[in-house]
């Protein structure tokens, strides 16, 4: 065993040599002035990183290289001081610190299925693979695939994962053609989900997968060939090696670009099928043609994933529009015109008529905290019970208590909602209305006079048991009735941040004269858009207007 520390050297055609660290420092780079020198590696600076002794040992400088210098994979800046066995990164030049004391690694030759001696290890990069850029053209490029059943394996992988299928049967279809193509025994193809590593395919029986393999492969974004675990000193006494009879491995990145997303990893236990340099090569530019074939399945299951949404909103929204009224009921004395509109699919306004038995009409107006679809789920059952409530509830006041009780017992704590209901006799303009917490509704007399329908009790849902109390006004033959929600007069001018408010909307009401409910919702709408931009632009949008007729 050697009495000084070592740098393993591990270059890009996988060949391994030794550097005794007997100088005080040692600097590394491209140019020959170097006491380690790789002049035909472009990605190196000229003067790259130096490793310098620090009493009993060593520490590693970047000396501002245009690339950047690695150690166990994280950039680094400025000197960091060196354990054994950390890995620095130059390019594609790694170096490993080896204290004084560590066993003699054994000789590396470049590999040859001819029977040429083969490394324990080869590490290659898919960008060493590609197609070199105008930019790259000068770095030397790893060899093309040569074998014809390798060429043949990759295009019939490209063939196969050409057509649409799901992630369920894409990914085993793809560990399959790697380990068909390699001759593998076992396989398992593994997804990063959420910062962990997903077993999605597995062939073979269940094992464990070499936590320094993936590490080395995910680490560095290389393609990792053990060739013998029996060699490679990091490998060869780890337990699941050993308690699963390990002999030869490839783990290759399932990489897009400098994305990686996942593991491929395949193995075998007969020392007479050890994979080879070839293999490496084969499955690391099928492991990149699988990577961004997933992207793009997991792409098309994200967009019908959100198809399926927009579908079920969509049908939830034609739900909720049934359960409002599609249009109001004909009453002699009161002419009335109702529109609603959300902002989102489905909505938390609610609106409603109810005829009595003696002619009176209950009106009912209300509106859900929160917007979309668990507002329009507690629209719907507070609905529910209003129209069981008041078949046998003719009491205002008593109603809107029950109503509140049910609606506090049965409510999610951070949500509520505001009621107004009233009832009016179309035959004597009699109205008598019960407000919880609701925008005050405003009666336009044929005067001119605008008047709010002051009073009321709490939101339901709040307080069990709140009390609530019914007010009386009256409505005269030309007089409007304006019941709405706050996303009428809360809709914001985007320049000013200025909101429509009650004034605007008395105005609105008033200047369609002797129009028409219809004609005075129109009035209103127009008013609003030109305000804010648009109607319901970021709250749901409820006007019912009721006009008091002659009796004819």
């Amino acid at each position: 065993m050697p009495d000084h520390a070592r740098l393993l050297i591990r270059r890009p055609d996988g060949t391994t040599s030794l550097h005794p660290l007997t100088a005080a420092a040692v600097r590394v780079g491209r140019a020959l002035d170097n006491d380690l020198s790789f002049p035909e590696e472009r990605d190196l600076s000229r003067r790259h990183l130096s490793l310098e002794r620090t009493g009993a040992g060593w520490l590693v400088r970047d000396l501002g290289s245009r690339n950047g210098t690695l150690l166990n994979g994280v950039p680094i800046q400025g000197a960091i001081e060196l354990r054994p066995g950390d890995r620095i990164q130059a390019g594609r030049i790694v170096l490993e610190l080896q204290l004084p004391g560590a066993p003699e690694p054994f000789p590396s030759h470049p590999l040859s299925r001819e029977g040429a001696p083969g490394t324990a290890t080869i590490a290659v990069r898919l960008d060493h693979l590609m197609p070199p850029t105008s930019e790259q053209q000068a770095a030397p490029a790893e060899p093309p695939l040569k074998s014809a059943s390798h060429l043949q394996a990759l295009l019939h992988a490209g063939v196969e994962l050409a057509g649409a299928m799901s992630l369920s049967d894409l990914l085993p279809l793809i560990l399959d053609l790697a380990a068909n193509a390699v001759g593998a025994a076992r396989g398992v193809l593994l997804l990063d989900e959420n910062g962990q590593l997903v077993p999605r395919a597995v062939r073979g029986k269940p094992f464990q997968i070499s936590r320094t393999a993936q590490e080395r492969v995910l680490r560095g974004k290389e393609s990792l060939l053990i060739r013998d675990t029996s060699i490679d000193e990091k490998l060869r006494m780890q337990a699941s090696i050993i308690s699963q009879g390990v002999r030869s491995l490839l783990a290759v990145p399932l990489q897009t670009k400098e994305q990686v997303i996942g593991l491929l990893y395949l193995d075998s236990a007969s020392a007479a099928h050890a994979f080879t340099r070839e293999d490496l090569n084969l499955i690391t530019v099928m492991a990149n043609i699988a990577a961004v074939r997933i992207e793009i399945a997991r792409l098309a299951e994200v967009e019908e994933r959100e198809r399926r949404v927009s579908l079920e909103m969509e049908q939830a929204a034609e739900i909720q529009r049934g359960l409002l009224p599609a249009c109001p009921p004909g009453v002699k004395g009161l002419a009335i015109a109702a529109f609603n509109q959300s902002c989102y699919f489905a909505g938390g306004d609610y609106f409603d008529f109810f005829e009595r038995p003696d002619g009176r009409l209950l009106i009912v107006v209300g509106d859900v905290a929160g917007k979309g679809m668990p507002a329009a789920l507690l629209m719907a059952s507070v609905q529910a019970r209003m129209q069981v409530l008041v078949e046998t509830e003719h009491d205002l006041a008593r109603l809107a208590g029950i109503l509140n009780r049910i609606t506090a017992d049965h409510c999610p704590g951070n949500r509520f909602v505001t009621l107004f209901f009233c009832e009016i006799d179309p035959s004597s303009g009699e109205l008598c209305y019960v407000n919880a917490g609701h925008n005050p509704p405003l009666v336009l007399r044929r005067n001119g006079r605008t008047q709010t329908l002051a009073g009321g009790g709490l939101i339901l849902g709040v307080l069990r048991g709140a009390p609530y109390q019914a007010m009386r006004s009256h409505l005269e033959e030309g007089d409007v009735l304006a019941l709405f929600s706050d996303g009428v007069t809360e809709a914001e001018n985007p320049a000013t941040g200025e909101q429509f408010g009650e004034e605007r909307l008395a105005e609105s009401l008033a200047a369609a004269g002797a129009s028409g409910p219809e004609e005075m919702i129109g009035r209103v709408r127009a008013a609003v858009s030109a305000f804010a931009g648009s109607v319901s632009g970021s709250d749901d949008f409820t006007l019912v207007i009721v006009k008091k007729t002659a009796v004819a």
